[in-house]
Parts: C-alpha cells; sequence; structure tokens
C-alpha cells in the first residue's frame, strides 16, 4: 500500500493535527525527507534546525518540549544523531512522553500502551524507509487507554517548563 493511501485513511484525525518537527544537525537530512514524504498530510510545524551546521540538540529538545507543553502542536518528531540526546531534553518537559524508536513496532507500541507524544528518531542509527516506517504508525496509532491510563498518569511527576 502507498504512503498516500495508508495516511489518507487517517486524513480526518491529521486535519486538525500539527505536528512538530525538529532535529540538530545530525538529523537535518531525515527531518527533512520525513517533511517532503508527508507533506501532502501534516501541518508541520518546523522547529529547526536549517543546516547541517553543527548545532546543541538539547536546544531543539527544548523547543519540542515547549510547543507541547503550550499546546502550539499534538505531537512532535524529534531527530538527532542517536536519537538518546534529544529524547532526554524533550522528556524533561512534563507534558511531554518521548519515545526513541527504532522499528514500527516499537511506535505502535509507545503510541497504543504509552500515549506518547513525541517520537525520538536517530538518524545515524535508522535507515530512511524505517524512519518513515515509524512516522506513519506513530501518527496513525491511537492510545488504548483502559489499563494503560492509570500507568500513563502515574507518570506525571515532571517539569512544567524551562526558560
Amino acid at each position: 500500500m502507498g504512503k498516500t493511501l495508508y495516511i489518507n485513511r487517517f486524513s480526518s484525525e491529521l486535519n486538525n493535527m500539527k505536528i512538530a518537527i525538529a532535529s540538530d544537525h545530525g538529523g537535518y537530512k531525515l527531518k527533512e525527507l520525513i517533511k517532503k514524504s508527508f507533506s501532502e498530510d501534516i501541518d508541520w510545524v518546523d522547529l529547526g534546525t536549517h543546516s547541517t551546521d553543527s548545532v546543541n540538540y538539547a536546544d531543539y529538545g527544548k523547543e519540542i518540549g515547549k510547543a507541547i507543553t503550550s499546546g502550539i502542536v499534538h505531537r512532535g518528531i524529534a531527530i538527532c544523531g542517536s536519537g538518546i540526546g534529544i529524547s532526554i531534553a524533550a522528556n524533561r518537559f512534563k507534558a511531554v512522553r518521548a519515545a526513541l524508536c527504532t522499528d514500527s513496532t516499537m511506535a505502535r507500541l509507545t503510541r497504543e500502551h504509552n500515549d506518547a507524544n513525541v517520537l525520538c528518531l536517530g538518524a545515524r542509527i535508522i535507515g530512511e524507509q524505517v524512519a518513515i516506517d515509524c512516522v506513519k504508525t506513530f501518527i496513525s496509532t491511537k492510545f488504548e487507554g483502559g489499563r494503560h491510563e492509570a500507568r500513563v498518569a502515574s507518570l506525571d511527576f515532571g517539569i512544567d517548563s524551562i526558560d
């Protein structure tokens, strides 16, 4: 099944969904590929970086965290070389549940069971097609709720914001 057909099955959900995307220099090329791959289906809020010039991954994890916390976006995609640093930075925010995923099964489970709202990818770790599959799965999978709701609620011990 082609990308557009797959995503269009969920177009009613995506119509009102803005998704932030951010990366450091190590994730810049993958960020641009993801934006291009979903350009007709997603209203992207690009938080940078805008080149391969060296930058601090924490700054872009912070931007994703601020966008989620403020309600500007419902979900985010954060990318750095390994995916680890930017996921740590994003998870400093109380409202963020960022998950580093390396395949579509992880992306599905983190939405179904953890209600993750930020998908983190490691551009130097994951292949381009696998990254695209992770994004497709992440944006199209709903939180199951039920027994998982209390578990997710128990995670509510983070900070509200970072200036």
